[in-house]
């Protein structure tokens, strides 16, 4: 361990220590308990990012590191500020974001009394994250920002919080750097599996040449891997289509010929149906989601599974692989490219997918994704809003989505291109999470175009945060597509609940949306008709020293489609009603 005789308090150690870790931005918010780190911050290198609202830290730095791959940092104050940031730990935690979180705590003679902004973080937010401790002295501080950098980005990524009583903070140390070495030391029950076992890749070779009907069922974990350019090598080397899952668009391009979009309950019906009638599914860095499987029992049923994932406790938990590899997805699967070159070197031909890629381009080419024109007169399509969007925007500009029926939309009609381009909330569909985690995108990239699209219902939540990229200077766009209804919520209660619509319309005036977004500082447009769509559009984009909102008022009757109901198998997805004629070609 190296050492110093340089005296420093434990809060000078911690801003320090996360000097060390190359934090270049934190997002946060002051308070009693957390405020003696707050005063070193003045003289550090690391710029501080004033939040609004502490949910609003966590999300922002969540979108730092989806866009950037380095952990975000969030730091908050005891008691209610810690319980605010659950949230996006969890969010977190379920979509292997990788976060290091830093919370406040009482003295340490106080805790357990009760005192003022007490509560246990640690036990709140145990089951939200991959590590927690409570720091109980400032000599402690150095090693464990050390292992909570560690842990956050190696193995299977996610969130780690360290919650720091107020007098470790002011208590002095000696400042110490711990080695490589002395962390790896100090987490002896913590050794990731990097490398698949070479007879699992030699056999997972050997039935991937013999599929008749396979399918690469690609998730978010080869994005974590950054593992897009050898997923591309071994779709091309294979010939074999690839599905990407909600949180893996971009990490194949969506115009190329093998990509068939993403799979489940809201998925293109190419993808959904070549999943349900393979004979085997190749998943990489996938966790068998139940939006992607439906009824379990009903799940591709004639399909072999090869899964590969860095967390072994992924394998078998939702459905049992015949071959099971535990890795790091981009060394798995470029120890796969090889032993496949390998065994067609020794003259182990593939199965011929010919009939196989037939099929599922029949498919493509019968239930493309489609909706009505809208009516002369009639609210806006969302789905022709993101189509124009997208048309003027380029492959690297980043989108961050809301949860909801424009999320799916989102996904489903925006194309992407490139890796990192896509920022969402998948497993925890958290409400709120577009804008503030499209400011911590846009500090992470700030040379990148960022727009966040949201639905009136998410916006409200979290829209105080424009306020911080006004005066933060973090500019974003905003498509706010606004059909004055909880829209997903409105959908399945039309669907499934004959119509009866309980508490799930917002307003269709209140609050005026332009008025909001100046009032924060922003531009704000308002959009009615197909022809403003487009010059709106043009105007957000050239306007780039303040954020925009746009808000499109859009048709509340408008469905996603496809859709699979829940509890049902994929077999009975539901196409959009113009197709409906052509279901029997689905067998």
């Amino acid at each position: 361990m190296s050492t110093t005789s340089t005296r420093m308090t434990g809060a000078q150690a911690l801003i320090k220590a996360l000097e060390m870790e190359q934090v270049d931005t934190i997002f946060g918010l002051p308070g009693g308990c957390i405020l003696p780190a707050y005063d070193p911050l003045l003289e550090s290198t690391i710029r501080h990012v004033l939040v609004r609202h502490e949910q609003g830290a966590g999300h922002m730095a969540e979108g730092y590191a989806h866009v950037t791959g380095r952990p975000g940092v969030a730091m908050v104050t005891s008691g209610p500020a810690a319980t605010n940031l659950v949230t996006p730990l969890m969010d977190a935690y379920m979509d292997s974001i990788p976060m290091v979180g830093i919370t406040g705590q009482v003295g340490t003679s106080a805790i357990g009394s009760d005192a003022f902004q007490e509560c246990d973080t640690v036990g709140i937010t145990r089951s939200c994250t991959k590590h927690n401790e409570l720091v109980m002295t400032a000599d402690d501080l150095p090693l464990a920002v050390r292992q909570a950098f560690h842990l956050a980005t190696t193995g299977r990524p996610g969130p780690v919080l360290l919650d720091i009583p107020k007098d470790v903070l002011q208590n002095e140390m000696t400042w110490h750097w711990p080695t490589d070495d002395e962390v790896t030391d100090s987490l002896p029950g913590y050794r990731p599996t990097m490398k698949g076992h070479p007879l699992m890749i030699k056999e997972a070779a050997r039935v991937i040449l013999a599929a008749k009907r396979p399918v690469l069922y690609v998730g978010g974990g080869m994005l974590k891997a950054r593992a897009a350019e050898i997923l591309r090598e071994l779709a091309e080397l294979t010939g074999i289509n690839v599905v990407t899952t909600l949180m893996a668009r971009g990490v194949f391009p969506d115009d190329h010929d093998l990509c068939l979009g993403m799979p489940g309950m809201h998925g293109t019906i190419a993808a959904t149906t070549a999943m349900q009638r393979a004979d085997l599914l190749i998943a990489l860095g996938a966790r068998f989601d139940d939006r992607i499987t439906g009824r379990l029992d009903g799940f591709a049923p004639e399909a072999k599974i090869i899964h590969v994932d860095i967390d072994p406790a992924e394998q078998g938990k939702v459905r049992r692989p015949d071959v099971s590899i535990v890795g790091d997805c981009r060394l798995v699967t470029e120890e796969l490219v090889q032993a496949i070159r390998d065994l067609t070197a020794s003259g182990v031909a593939q199965a011929d997918i010919a009939e196989w890629k037939s099929r599922i381009s029949g498919w493509q080419e019968i239930f493309p994704l489609t909706y009505d024109d809208a009516a002369p007169g009639a609210a806006l399509k969302p789905q022709y809003c993101l189509e124009e969007l997208r048309a003027a925007s380029t492959d690297d500009t980043i989108l961050v989505s809301g949860v909801g029926q424009h999320q799916m939309w989102a996904s489903l009609h925006w194309k992407f291109n490139k890796p990192y381009s896509w920022v969402n909330s998948g497993g925890l569909g958290t409400m709120g999470f577009s804008i503030p985690a499209a400011i911590g995108a846009k500090a992470g990239r700030p040379d990148a175009t960022v727009w966040a699209v949201d639905g009136d219902g998410c916006f409200q939540m979290t829209a105080q945060e424009l306020v911080t990229a006004t005066v933060e200077r973090i500019p974003i766009k905003v498509a706010l597509l606004n059909n004055s209804y909880l829209g997903m919520v409105r959908q399945w209660q039309e669907m499934f609940y004959d119509e009866r619509y309980s508490e799930v319309y917002l307003s269709t005036d209140t609050p005026d949306y332009v008025k909001w977004a100046e009032s924060m500082g922003c531009v704000g447009i308002r959009v009615e008709s197909p022809e403003e769509v487009g010059p709106a559009i043009e105007k957000a984009n050239s306007i780039n020293d303040r954020s925009v909102v746009v808000e499109f008022r859009t048709d509340a009757d408008e469905k996603v489609f496809p859709m699979v109901p829940a509890g049902v198998s994929n077999d009975e997805v539901l196409v959009h009603p113009s197709q409906e004629q052509y279901r029997a070609q689905l067998g």
